[in-house]
């Protein structure tokens, strides 16, 4: 699959208005990506589990307008105006121009809101964008579908060409969006243990996973809600040239060869060990980079300590993962729901910013409202 395949034969744009509204989740990496290359090409695959409750309602309603020359939106979170989103929509309007030819024809009002508190430290990217790239999909099958000198047969946008250029549009908005249209378990960048991996989109993976790992649970405990010092793009960039860099991305690969054989065989202590090391992998390239950066809070820390005595005391199967930024994603089965969150509402509520925490379970990916 290359990127050409996603540049739509040209149509014309007969549809004067309407609007859509997708509903799409966050997610929360496994083995985790954290380098970039060139148009939002991963350095290392990774694997992740989507959200269910975490998730992006977005609207976008468009009409027809005169003059093609320029992009004309406006964007609005929960009714109020949003003029400081706007540069970034617009790099994204121009990343994908060329694969969504429509883009400059309408005028679109872009109407978003989270299931999560907005200032939750909770990155809104990956479930936003994907909300908005699906919602831009729509559009363009509209446009596709009601173009009469288009034959039945072009005009046909399958499913899966649907789902893969949403994620590939996303992916140019935010890398992580790509893996928030579909689940359970999406993997992003390609992967010879992967059948039909890619790195220009996320696809549902598509092997054997274990009863065990069916449900799984994801309590996020809210540490710290304030916005990062260091944004993910920044960190993604000090990549380049850092000097552990090229052991870390063949660390990935071979975490997730391994993380396919934990899957199968719902090995839970492995599982444990493998997550928890990516997650603390992930902030050690953060500290080792130049500049070096912690993203990390003592209260996360204090939290870490607990789950590993908590487990060590009676055997839990729980477990923590990080994603940039100082929130824990307590990770447990569905067998051990009821007395894990007893322990977080005894133990670990404490360390909470406010006494926050979100309980959330994995999920099926995006859907259309």
């Amino acid at each position: 699959m290359i990127e050409e395949s996603f540049i739509p034969k040209k149509y014309s744009n007969s549809v004067e208005n309407g609007s859509f509204t997708w509903s799409s989740p966050s997610n929360i990496a496994l083995v985790k990506y954290w380098g970039k290359k060139e148009h939002q090409i991963p350095e290392n695959p990774s694997i992740s589990f989507t959200l269910n409750n975490c998730k992006t309602i977005t609207t976008v309603g468009f009409s027809k307008k005169e003059n093609h020359d320029s992009y004309s939106f406006e964007v609005f979170l929960d009714d109020e105006k949003k003029d400081d989103f706007k540069p970034k929509i617009e790099t994204f309007f121009k990343r994908v121009e060329v694969y969504l030819p429509f883009l400059k024809a309408y005028h679109f009002k872009i109407e978003t809101s989270n299931t999560f508190p907005h200032s939750s430290g909770i990155a809104s990217s990956a479930s936003g964008m994907s909300a908005l790239a699906l919602c831009l999909m729509s559009i363009e099958k509209l446009i596709i579908e009601s173009d009469e000198a288009m034959s039945a047969e072009e005009s046909a946008l399958s499913n899966e060409h649907f789902i893969q250029k949403a994620s590939f549009l996303a992916r140019l908005g935010s890398g992580s969006a790509c893996r928030s249209l579909e689940g359970d378990l999406v993997v992003w960048g390609k992967h010879e243990a992967i059948s039909g991996s890619s790195d220009l989109f996320g696809v549902k993976y598509p092997n054997e996973v274990h009863s065990h790992f069916k449900n799984y649970q994801d309590t996020i405990l809210l540490v710290d809600k304030g916005e990062k010092q260091v944004s993910s793009t920044v960190g993604h960039n000090l990549m380049h040239g850092h000097p552990f860099a090229q052991q870390r991305f063949k660390q990935a690969n071979t975490n997730l060869t391994n993380m396919v054989t934990i899957l199968k065989d719902g090995d839970l202590d492995a599982f444990i060990a493998l997550v928890e090391s990516e997650a603390l992998t992930l902030h050690a390239m953060m500290m080792t980079s130049m500049p070096y950066f912690i993203l990390m809070k003592p209260n996360t820390l204090e939290i870490i300590n607990k789950i590993w005595s908590y487990r060590k005391r009676i055997g839990s199967k729980v477990s923590f993962t990080l994603d940039a930024g100082a929130n824990v994603h307590v990770l447990y089965p569905e067998s051990e729901a009821t007395s894990v969150l007893e322990f977080i509402q005894n133990e670990l509520v404490a360390y909470c910013q406010n006494g926050q925490y979100i309980c959330d379970v994995i999920g099926l990916g995006a859907s259309k409202l």
